[in-house]
């Protein structure tokens, strides 16, 4: 059974960082596009980054470029998110995601983890 296990969110105060990892189980990603995407309370889930591993190319919602890098380690079946100059907008369960396609479609990803929460403080 596949797995997708989120770690590493938590308390932040606006203008900090936080590196987020989502370890896979049960099979290997490194043929995956993997994602992240984040939910806050009241809002439907948005697309935060991805990383294809068919194109070798990451892409990011305009709302975190160049602040967030997405990033992964094939040989630990790791992605990270790391996430710097954080803002209280950005406070949100983060969740790591997996599929065949390249999209920022939450519907298209078949594979997620049970979320972490981020929590950034003004």
């Amino acid at each position: 059974q596949v797995q997708l296990v989120e770690s590493g969110g938590g308390l932040v105060q606006a203008g900090g960082s936080l590196r987020l990892s989502c370890t896979a189980s049960g099979r290997t990603f490194s043929s995956y596009t993997m994602a992240w995407f984040r939910q806050a309370p009241g809002k439907e889930r948005e697309f935060v980054a991805a990383d294809s591993w068919s194109t070798s190319a990451t892409y990011y919602a305009d709302s975190v470029k160049g602040r967030f890098t997405i990033s992964r380690d094939g040989a630990k079946n790791t992605v990270y998110l790391q996430m710097e100059s954080l803002k209280p907008e950005d406070t949100a369960v983060y969740y790591c995601a997996g599929g065949a396609y390249i999209t920022t479609r939450p519907d298209t990803f078949a594979y997620w983890g049970q979320g972490t929460q981020v929590t950034v403080s003004s």
